[in-house]
């Protein structure tokens, strides 16, 4: 493979850096992900610049012949970033680190180019182009990183035991590379992970979820978990996860695997959707399978209401990694919590009752639960697997049919409290809440349509068994 990419460097922003180098006489390469991803032919947004010198001033030039106006600097790091046309670009002077126990984020001076390629983490990650005009495109490549990335190998430009000690994120970082390029983690860096694994401590909640969520969006994220799992930081990170590994016998009766069941459901749900919160929904769908698991002799392992604790125990698990609290958290909970019901009505009578049910407490997300339970149904029985998938498109059809019929998703009862109240007038009480909740019962089991009409008929008939006076109908 040729050392010069001059020809891939096809972007104006190069030939304007090329430029200023040759107006200050100030050395500038491209350098770490873009080049990798270049060379992989991977698209790729992210542009650093290394430059030896001021970092902040070299930038400034470069946005003024581009003519961007907004360049964000940050002066205690001696970097400036701005974005030009569909490329965030980020300049920073060549520098070497120190680094001290207690923290990953390193002291800092002035360096060399080749100082600032023995503080990247990995030899893909340390690869660099020069950008100026009489080696345009070069490619400058002390580690033999190119050689790494033709073989599919993830390993550190020096020591891997102090890389990683040095800033622990690091650990994750090799493991989501080697998920997202499907590479190989050498040997001695796997070792040093494991020796390092303690050192996570000292990594930030956001930054460690930061990792983990890059991670889950990856072709095949299972990778990842496995990885983390033979590298001891899973128990570290998520001890949740954890503790769905192993197999129990008793009396020769066995449970699955959660651990691996839970990498299965992710990576066929991650064949069908983008959606980190909804890949989150498969990761914790059977999370409290552990704390619920039951032996009866009878009939072998039970994990009766593991649902609903698996929904107890979202918010907990959200806060403790620093995931966000707001809707994302309470779609993941619900997810959880109803992600046994559609694989019920594939096992059982598929009643309008039921789709009815479904639909009303499922709203909006009922076509991501069902990718979900989809994804749900796992088993080396390939008959058994054919037959699950053909009943689960007659729930799936069920489902339009009811919901063009009664109009149940996200539905109120026609009739409100309020109307109730309205009628009878009388403040809030128990009556007015048994009765809209009989009414909205007997349109969910099909007793009555979802119409005005029918419920206020209902509401009449009920008032009378609650002993309310015969009301002044009020409008509607």
């Amino acid at each position: 493979m040729s050392n010069s990419f001059s020809s891939k460097l096809k972007h104006p922003v190069f030939k304007v850096i090329s430029q200023v180098i040759e107006e200050t006489n100030q050395p500038a390469f491209v350098i770490g992900g873009f080049v990798r991803d270049l060379i992989l032919e991977i698209p790729s947004k992210d542009i650093d610049v290394v430059t030896v010198g001021d970092g902040t001033a070299f930038a400034k030039r470069v946005a003024e012949i581009l003519r961007v106006k907004k360049i964000t600097t940050f002066k205690n790091y001696g970097t400036a970033h701005f974005k030009y046309k569909d490329l965030d670009i980020e300049f920073v002077g060549a520098r070497k680190e120190s680094y001290h126990s207690e923290s990953r984020n390193p002291s800092t001076e002035l360096g060399s180019l080749s100082d600032d390629q023995l503080r990247r983490d990995f030899t893909i990650n340390a690869l660099a182009f020069d950008l100026s005009k009489s080696n345009f495109g070069e490619l400058i490549d002390p580690f033999n990183g190119l050689i790494d990335l033709e073989k599919g190998i993830i390993k550190t430009p020096t020591d891997p035991k102090t890389t990683f000690s040095d800033d622990p994120l690091r650990m994750l970082r090799a493991i989501r590379f080697a998920t997202r390029l499907n590479f190989s983690i050498e040997i001695s860096c796997l070792e040093a992970i494991k020796e390092n694994c303690e050192r996570i401590s000292i990594v930030s909640k956001e930054r460690i979820s930061e990792e983990l969520n890059k991670m889950i969006l990856t072709e095949t994220p299972s990778r990842a978990f496995k990885l983390l799992k033979s590298t001891n930081l899973l128990p570290l990170i998520f001890p949740e996860m954890e503790s769905l590994c192993g197999i129990e016998t008793i009396n020769g009766k066995s449970h699955k695997d959660n651990f691996i069941h839970t990498l299965q459901v992710l990576d066929n749900l991650s064949l069908n959707t983008d959606s980190l919160w909804l890949r989150w929904g498969a990761i914790l769908h059977d999370i409290a399978k552990p704390p619920t698991k039951r032996f009866d002799p009878k009939i072998g392992w039970t994990f009766h209401g593991h649902e609903e604790l698996g929904a107890r125990m979202v918010p907990r698990i959200f806060k403790a990694m620093k995931l966000p609290l707001d809707n994302k958290m309470k779609y993941v909970q619900k997810l959880v919590r109803l992600h046994l019901r559609p694989i019920a009505l594939v096992k059982g009578s598929v009643t309008d009752s039921a789709i009815r049910r479904l639909l009303h407490e499922a709203g909006d997300d009922i076509e991501d639960l069902m990718l979900l339970c989809n994804a749900d149904i796992t088993s080396k029985n390939e008959f058994k697997v054919k037959k699950y998938r053909e009943n689960f498109q007659l729930v799936s059809q069920k489902l339009k049919a009811v919901e063009e019929k009664d109009k149940i998703r996200n539905f109120q009862p026609p009739i409100s409290g309020e109307y109730i109240m309205n009628t009878y007038r009388i403040g809030p009480c128990a009556e007015i809440g048994a009765i809209k909740n009989s009414i909205k019962e007997a349109i969910l089991e099909g007793e009555i349509a979802n119409n005005f009409e029918e419920a206020l008929a209902l509401m009449l008939k009920l008032g009378e068994q609650h002993g309310l006076k015969a009301p002044e109908m009020p409008s509607v």
